[in-house]
């Protein structure tokens, strides 16, 4: 059974003494700080979360008392942890001067019937510790997911303030696919690159941050190799040795880019783009192509070795050459420019030619010297 609240019990509270959780791991993601003004976190959440979704439907049918926020008293004050992009909705619906900052007019279709039911919301009070449960089942492995970053912040915060295990944390919310280990190592490392300044998550080009990239990709060899990953049973603060952590840099700006120094990201999708990376990071030929600025696809096709990349070329010139043979009939009417490139292709196609069967010739230790042809085109 999923985890449940210790306390149930709702009861009413004054919309005005609602306040937005700026500790929520959600809203980190975007940027949002503890001195962070409403009217930003309000747009941000609207920008970023569908709050207009939520608007619409108290609009057509009022707030449901069967879908309470979750509010924990912090310095005097009621603070949402769990309901945030409701209170934004509630907050836009109210206030005209709101809802213009995020371009919303659906205030204006708010019925005077549905406006009383937002002057008290139903709410039901907890704490952090004790609803860390049932937020982490709900949010992490449950129905309502957040964010791979906004999962791998709420861990952290349990981990570190409760002291609670991981395994521990993985066994309460449900998780069999060891995702809340692969979550954590990963918020390590960044944390990591930015306590040792080789990257920062402010560099970043998307506002959107990508975190599965990252973790997703250090299950991979190829990152671990790379980087000397430790193993994610070890939660260590530190997964990447010292010395690598100039490569750790690398690893980031290539998988989120750098706006400062105008370095767009490699990756632009996690398929497959994480695995031509991995590959890429195997090869060393590959990664220094990648670090002169060479395209993440051309660096993953040097990842090959040079004799399987030669005898793709060669098959895949035989193949072009054997459709061109079959429109030659249909398709040429005299034309010079197509008499030059037949025979710019012969003359590659013999110099080729050549260079391999002198090479060929050359590693013979003996025997009798023959040509080397399958006879067909």
């Amino acid at each position: 059974m999923p985890p449940i609240l210790e306390s149930t019990k709702i009861e009413p509270l004054p919309v005005g003494e609602l306040n937005f959780d700026r500790q929520n791991p959600r809203l980190l993601g975007y940027g949002i700080r503890p001195n962070t003004p409403d009217d930003e976190v309000i747009k941000t959440l609207w920008q970023e979360m569908a709050v207009d979704e939520v608007a619409m439907s108290i609009i057509a049918s009022g707030y449901w008392p069967q879908e309470p926020l979750i509010v924990t008293e912090e310095g005097g004050k009621w603070v949402v942890i769990e309901g945030n992009r409701r209170l934004a909705a509630i907050r836009a619906l109210l206030n005209p001067k709101i809802a213009q900052s995020v371009g919303t007019e659906l205030g204006a279709e708010l019925k005077p019937n549905v406006k009383a039911t937002l002057e008290n919301i139903p709410v039901i009070k907890s704490t952090r510790k004790d609803s860390w449960r049932y937020l982490g089942f709900r949010h992490v492995n449950g129905p309502a997911r957040w964010s791979s970053y906004a999962k791998a912040e709420y861990i952290r915060f349990v981990h570190e303030k409760y002291k609670v295990p991981l395994e521990e944390i993985a066994s309460q919310i449900g998780d069999r696919h060891r995702t809340v280990r692969r979550l954590y190592r990963a918020l390590m490392v960044l944390q990591q690159a930015s306590r040792a300044k080789v990257y920062s998550l402010d560099d970043r080009t998307k506002k959107n941050l990508p975190f599965s990239h990252l973790y997703t990709a250090l299950d991979y060899e190829g990152f671990q190799g790379f980087l000397k990953l430790r193993s994610e049973e070890e939660e260590t603060e530190s997964p990447v040795p010292t010395k690598r952590e100039p490569q750790l840099g690398q690893v980031l700006v290539w998988l989120f880019g750098n706006k400062k120094d105008g370095k767009p990201a490699v990756v632009e999708k996690q398929n497959p783009d994480v695995r031509r990376l991995d590959k890429v990071l195997r090869s060393e030929e590959a990664r220094r192509a990648l670090e002169r600025g060479t395209s993440l696809y051309d660096a993953f096709v040097l990842a090959d070795p040079a004799k399987d990349r030669l005898r793709a070329h060669l098959l895949d010139a035989k193949s072009k050459l054997q459709a061109a043979l079959g429109v030659v009939s249909e398709g040429f009417d005299g034309e010079e420019d197509i008499v030059k490139t037949a025979g710019t292709v012969v003359t590659l196609a013999e110099k080729v030619y050549s260079e391999l069967e002198n090479k060929y010739q050359s590693v013979q230790t003996g025997g009798k010297k023959r040509r080397m042809t399958d006879g067909a085109v």
